[in-house]
C-alpha cells in the first residue's frame, strides 16, 4: 500500500457544520493532516445525528470529521491567537467560513495570514460571493435551496404549490465538493509555481451552478427559447413504478429501450398507436408512456422485474428504504461500509471514499476526534518546532 496521496499537506480548518467540514473530510480521507480548530463548546454539528455515547460525538460528527485532529482554541484570547499564528506558519492551506469582518477582527484576514505565510492557500468558504449584494449574509442549506429555486421543484412535479426543501443537506454538500476541488486545484498550482493564493468558494453560486446545469434549459439562449426547468426531470409521471410487492425504478432513456420495455411488459401493441408510432412521437408523449408502464408493472414482483430487466439490459433498481441502504448487497460486496472500533464510541459504521484510484494509497483511518482531543499534543508540537527553529536560527 502506497503513501496517502496528500501526505505532508497540512490544512488548518476553521469551518463548522457541513459545507466546510465535508470539503476537508475528503481531503483528510486522501491523507491530508486536517487540524480542526473548534471553540471550547465544539462545532455545533457535533450534536447532530441522534443520541451519542459521548457528548459531542453524534452520528453526523462521526461521518464528517473522521481522520481529523481536534484542537480547541479561543481565538479571542491572546495566547490562543499566538498558537494559531504559529500553526498557520506551518500550514499549506487555511480554510474557514467565518464572515470577513469577524475574521478580520480576530486578526486572521487574508493579508494578515499571508504576512505570516506568503505561499499559503487561503480558502474562504462563504454563503454568497463577496462582490454581490448578498455578501456577508448568513447562509444555511434551507436558505440556499430557497434562493436557487430548488424548493419549488417538487411543486412543479406534484402540483402542490407549497415550496418544500429537498430532505438532504444537498446545498451544503455540493458546495463542499466545489470547495474541495478548488483547494486541490490551488495546491496543484502551488506545486507548479510555489505561489499561494486567496480563493473564495460561495455556497449560493456553487449550488446555483449545480441546479442550472440542466434546469437553465430554454433560458440558456438569448432570447430564451423556452422556460427554465428540464422537462424530463419535472414530469409528474417519471417516478418509481409500483410492483406486486414494492416499487422499482425503470429508466427508458433511449428509444430502443422503450421498445424492449413494452415487449417485456407484454404490451408491444401499445406502441402501435399513431402518437407512439415514431421515435419523435414517443419522445413527445413520454409522459403518457410512463403512465402506461405504471399500469402494467404491478403484475409482477420487484425481484421478477429485476431479473427480466437485467436480462434485457434496461437500467433498473429496486426502490430501497433509507433504513435498508446499509444492507444493500452491492455496497456490502464492494466494502463500502466497514465496521470499525472507535476508542470511546465503540463499534460504528465507516463509509469508505467512493472514488477509486489505480495507484494504491493508504487512507487515513483515524476515527472522529473528541472535542479538543489533540490540543495539548499540538501545543507541544508547535513548541518543539519553535524551539528547533530558534536553535537552528531559522
Amino acid at each position: 500500500m502506497g503513501q496517502p496521496m496528500l501526505e505532508g499537506i497540512r490544512i488548518v480548518d476553521l469551518t463548522s457544520v457541513v459545507f466546510g467540514p465535508y470539503a476537508t473530510q475528503m481531503l483528510a480521507d486522501l491523507g491530508a493532516d486536517v487540524i480542526k480548530i473548534e471553540p471550547p463548546s465544539g462545532d455545533q454539528f457535533r450534536m447532530a445525528g441522534g443520541p451519542s455515547r459521548t457528548s459531542g460525538m453524534g452520528g453526523c460528527h462521526m461521518t464528517i470529521n473522521r481522520g481529523k485532529r481536534s484542537v480547541v482554541l479561543d481565538l479571542k484570547q491572546a495566547d490562543d491567537q499566538g498558537l494559531m499564528r504559529e500553526l498557520l506558519k506551518s500550514a499549506d492551506v487555511f480554510v474557514h467560513n467565518v464572515r470577513a469582518e469577524a475574521i478580520g477582527r480576530l486578526g486572521f484576514g487574508p493579508e494578515a495570514v499571508q504576512a505570516l505565510n506568503p505561499d499559503i492557500i487561503y480558502a474562504h468558504f462563504v454563503g454568497f460571493g463577496s462582490d454581490g449584494p448578498y455578501a456577508g449574509l448568513q447562509a444555511y442549506d434551507d436558505v440556499i435551496q430557497a434562493g436557487t429555486g430548488a424548493a419549488t421543484l417538487a411543486g412543479r412535479v406534484d402540483g402542490d404549490p407549497r415550496p418544500r426543501y429537498i430532505p438532504s443537506l444537498i446545498a451544503d454538500k455540493v458546495a463542499g465538493l466545489h470547495g474541495a476541488y478548488a483547494i486541490l486545484a490551488a495546491l496543484v498550482h502551488k506545486l507548479r509555481t510555489g505561489e499561494g493564493q486567496v480563493l473564495e468558494a460561495p455556497m449560493f453560486e456553487s449550488f446555483t451552478h449545480f441546479m442550472l446545469e440542466e434546469h437553465l434549459c430554454g433560458g440558456t439562449f438569448v432570447p430564451p427559447t423556452g422556460p427554465l426547468g428540464y422537462p424530463r426531470q419535472l414530469d409528474p409521471h417519471r417516478q418509481p413504478f409500483p410492483t406486486a410487492d414494492g416499487w422499482i425504478s425503470i429508466v427508458p432513456y433511449t428509444d430502443d429501450s422503450l421498445l424492449r420495455i413494452f415487449q417485456l411488459l407484454g404490451r408491444p401493441e401499445t406502441l402501435d398507436e399513431e402518437r407512439f408510432a415514431t421515435p419523435l412521437g414517443r419522445a413527445m408523449n413520454i409522459s403518457d408512456l410512463y403512465q402506461a408502464m405504471a399500469a402494467l408493472t404491478p403484475a409482477r414482483t420487484t425481484e421478477d422485474w429485476m431479473a427480466r430487466l437485467r436480462a434485457a439490459q434496461i437500467p433498473a433498481l429496486p426502490v430501497r428504504d433509507l433504513q435498508d441502504v446499509p444492507n444493500d448487497p452491492h455496497l456490502r460486496a464492494t466494502g463500502f461500509f466497514t465496521e470499525r472500533e472507535h476508542p470511546t464510541e465503540g463499534a460504528y459504521l465507516d463509509m469508505r471514499p467512493p472514488v477509486r484510484f489505480g495507484v494504491a494509497y493508504a487512507r487515513r483511518e483515524d476515527g472522529a476526534p473528541l472535542i479538543g482531543e489533540h490540543t495539548e499534543s499540538l501545543r507541544a508540537e508547535m513548541a518543539a518546532a519553535k524551539a528547533s527553529a530558534a536553535t537552528t536560527g531559522e
